[in-house]
Parts: structure tokens; sequence; C-alpha cells
């Protein structure tokens, strides 16, 4: 059994196709034989590497090597601001810090000629860092072990196996791109990634032979969109044949836009946490219909769950509680962080308590994290329960809800649309009433302008309750 998740792989494509594109960013491409003679160089075999750099294949070499032998990998963001990094930096303590051009230069030239070398399948190999309660991301370790366990289904489960070229657009410093980057490495197809957003995605969609799409679902909604708008997007939009989704559900706007744009495509959905991993995946083919509502998919091969109570004890089909995993996958814990809102266990179970359900035929539902529950009036509102009831309004293209604090109820459920034409509030609010309880019916409607995205793609929900409570221009009251 192999012991390295990718590196071992690495070397062997090395030697069998030395001149094949490993790595393509933008226009720059760096050749299996050249990323194994650059991780190396930037290998130190041991202590933990702290690598700060935007896309880029010197800093898809950087991670590579930093994984070598015994060594430890942690990938900051480095759009971070400045004190951010510089706390998680000094918590980390790093043996090696490669943040630009000139760190990776000195350390390529003091290299002493590392080989790249598997360690011991039980090691940390890698130092994840995910949000928190506070500004401070949390710190967690994962062992080779459990990615080189998940490598070896998620190839063939998501459309790896046919060697199309990957495009994953996104920051490397976030799991969902860093994996794939992972997944080509080991499968032996190429891997691309941009250094910048949807603009010079788009080009690389037009430019190369890309047949698999790794994205979160606003950056998959924008390219769809984007894309769907020309001759040249259009055709690329025609040659997927893989799309895979992670992060959050697929609303039925951004499935059917995704669709429309890539007709051919098997479009996967996986449900997970970065401390848990996988937990749910499903599977669409063309003409297949989507998992309805709040439905994730079935467990992840190799992965059970289970539906607990706060004091551990089963939910029944369709009782909502804290999602449970048991599997090899889950990470080995925290670093620091550890904020009781995160990694718990009940005996062999483990929970970042998001919360959902399962139902008689064993799908998975996901109805939102506890963190992000409301509570109006006394009763708990999930943002995703009110989503999910929203979205199937005609001329809705995207819906997202927020709590904002309100005086007479604590908190009060609002959301907010990008639509199509003459959209009114009540035509939401008639949706509203006859699919959600009184309490988890918005109390005030608005209209976006551009969607609230954290600096990694995803929808904010607290970034929109901001622009509420602050008139924000970029929303406007839906009458």
């Amino acid at each position: 059994m192999e012991a390295m998740p990718f590196l071992d792989r690495l070397s062997r494509w090395a030697a069998d196709r030395p001149g094949a594109p490993a790595v393509v960013v933008g226009t720059k491409v760096l050749s299996y034989a050249g990323l194994a003679e650059a991780a190396a160089a930037l290998g130190r075999g041991s202590g933990l590497t702290a690598v700060c750099l935007p896309n880029s294949v010197e800093a898809v070499a950087a991670i590579a090597g930093a994984m070598s032998g015994s060594g430890r990998c942690a990938v900051l963001d480095p759009a971070w601001p400045s004190q951010q990094r510089a706390a998680v930096l000094s918590r980390l303590e790093p043996d090696t810090v490669l943040d630009g051009p000139e760190a990776v230069a000195d350390t390529a030239g003091s290299s002493t000629g590392t080989t790249l070398a598997d360690g011991p399948p039980g090691s940390v190999f890698l130092v994840g860092l995910t949000s928190g309660t506070t500004a401070l991301p949390k710190a967690f370790s994962r062992t080779r072990r459990s990615w080189q366990l998940s490598l070896e289904v998620t190839g063939q489960l998501f459309g790896l196996h046919d060697g199309a070229a990957t495009l994953a657009p996104g920051p490397l410093s976030s799991g969902v791109n860093l994996y794939a980057l992972a997944e080509c490495l080991r499968e032996g197809t190429p891997f691309h990634t941009v250094a910048g957003g949807t603009a010079e995605a788009l080009e690389a969609l037009g430019r190369e032979d890309i047949g698999r799409l790794v994205v979160v679902p606003a950056q998959l909604r924008l390219l769809a969109e984007r894309a769907g708008a020309s001759p040249e997007g259009r055709a690329a939009g025609r040659r997927l044949s893989s799309i895979v989704s992670g992060g959050a559900k697929l609303d039925p706007a951004t499935r059917a836009a995704a669709r429309a744009w890539a007709p051919e495509a098997v479009i996967h959905e996986y449900y997970g946490a970065s401390e848990l991993s996988f937990v749910a995946a499903s599977r669409q083919a063309p003409g297949e219909p989507a998992l309805p509502g709040t439905a994730v998919g079935r467990p992840f091969p190799g992965v059970s769950v289970a539906v607990l109570d706060d004091q551990g004890q089963p939910c029944g089909p369709g009782r909502s509680g804290n999602i449970c995993v048991d599997s090899a996958l889950i990470s080995r814990g925290y670093l620091w962080g550890d904020d009781r809102a995160g990694l718990r266990r009940f005996g062999r179970w483990a929970t970042v308590q998001d919360q959902g359900c399962l139902d008689d035929d064993g799908v998975l539902h996901f109805l939102g994290r506890k963190a992000d529950m409301l509570v109006t009036s006394g009763r708990n509102v999930f943002p995703q329960e009110v989503e999910a009831a929203l979205a199937g309004v005609a001329g809705v293209r995207q819906v997202i809800a927020a709590g904002v604090a309100d005086g007479r109820r604590g908190m009060k459920v609002v959301a907010a649309v990008l639509a199509d034409g003459d959209l009114r509030a009540q035509d939401l609010r008639r949706q509203a009433a006859g699919a959600l309880a009184e309490a988890a019916r918005p109390r005030r409607y608005y209209r976006l302008r551009e969607l609230p995205l954290t600096a990694a793609g995803k929808l904010s929900r607290a970034l929109l309750a901001d622009w509420v409570l602050g008139a924000d221009t970029r929303v406007e009251p839906l009458e």
C-alpha cells in the first residue's frame, strides 16, 4: 500500500513522462520532471514550511517540496491582512517561510539535493487552517494516510479517471483546490489554475483543452453565465465531461446555468468539513434529476454517518441533530483554536456540529452549521432551509438568507436575491408562506446588485447582514 498521498506518483510520472505538462498556471507550464526537480530543491525533508504565495508554478513546487519526507506544510492565503498573517505565523513557528520570489530563490539556492520521498502513513503532512469564531483561523493537522485513502476513491468517483485536464481556478490555500492538485498529481493528469479571478479562468477555458472543472458554487455560477455569453465559452462548456462542486449545495439556478453551459458534464457535489474530510456525495449525469431541497447525498465510500443529539443519542429518520462521522479520513484535531464550536466527539463519532438529518432512504440532508442557526422569537431557523424554499421562485437566480439584530425577536430573518425581471417581494412572501414555518419566513426582502462573497469566492451571510445593517448600496429593499 502506498504511504504518501501523491509524491511517489510524481516521481513515477517524472521518470515515465518527463516532458508532459504537470501544472499550468496561466501561460506558464511546468513538466513532471521540472516539477519534481523544483519540489526537491525547495524541500527540506523535515520540519514545517509555511507557503504564502499566490497561485503559481512556484507555489505548487513549494507545496510539493514541503510535504516530502517527514515534512509538513501549511498553505496560507496571501490575501490575508498582514496582521492576520503575522498572528498565524507566530502560532505556527515554521522552520521555513516561502512568501515571495526571494524566499523561493534563496531556499532553492541552498538546496542540498533533497530527494522526494514518502513519509510514514501515520505522520502529519498538512496543517490546515479554517475559520473560527475569532479573526485567527483554527489550525488542524492531517495525516498522509487520511489523504491517501480518500485519493484512492475520488479519482474514479469525481471523474478524473478519463485523463481529462482539470481546472481549479480558486486559491491553493483553499482545501477544495489543494485537494484537486493532489488528485491530479496522483493520477498523472494536468492540473490548471490561474493567478487571477474569473476573467483569467475564462481565458484558460477558451485556450486549454479542459475536461474537468473543480469549483465552489459561486465560481460555477459566474463561469457558466459569462462563458455562456460567447461562442468560445459555449464551446469550452461542451468540452467539459465533469464538474466537481464543493463548499455548499448547488442552488437550482446555478445548477441550471451549469447544465445549460456544460450539457454533457456529470455534475458531482460533495459535502464535508475541513476537520472531517468527505462526508457525503452525489452524482448527476445529464438528464438525471438533482437531489431535492437540502439533500446532499449518500455517505462517502468508507464513511459511516449518523445523526446524534447533543447528548450523543441517535435521532430517528427525519429528525435533525448533529451530523456525525466515523471514518479514517478525520483529521488529527486542532493545534489551536478549539473554541468548543468545532470538532467534538461522541465515542467513535466525530462532529463539527453541522446540523442535518437522514431520510428513510439513507440520504443525508444538510440544514446548516450550528453557528449559522438563527434564534428568532424563540425558534431555531437555518438559513439554508429559507434559501431552499425560495430558490424555485420564477426569476430568482440566487438567494441568500441571513439574520440581523431585531429588538422584538432577538434576530430577524432577511433574504436577498439576484433576480431577473420585475420580481416583487410579494412573490417571495407567497412562496415563503406555503413552504416555511412562520418563524422562518423573512421579514424583509432585498435585491442584490452583486453577491456578498469572501476572498475565497464563497457566499457570506455575515457580509450580507453587514450590508443590510449598513444600508449598503449593493443591496436595495425589494417592494
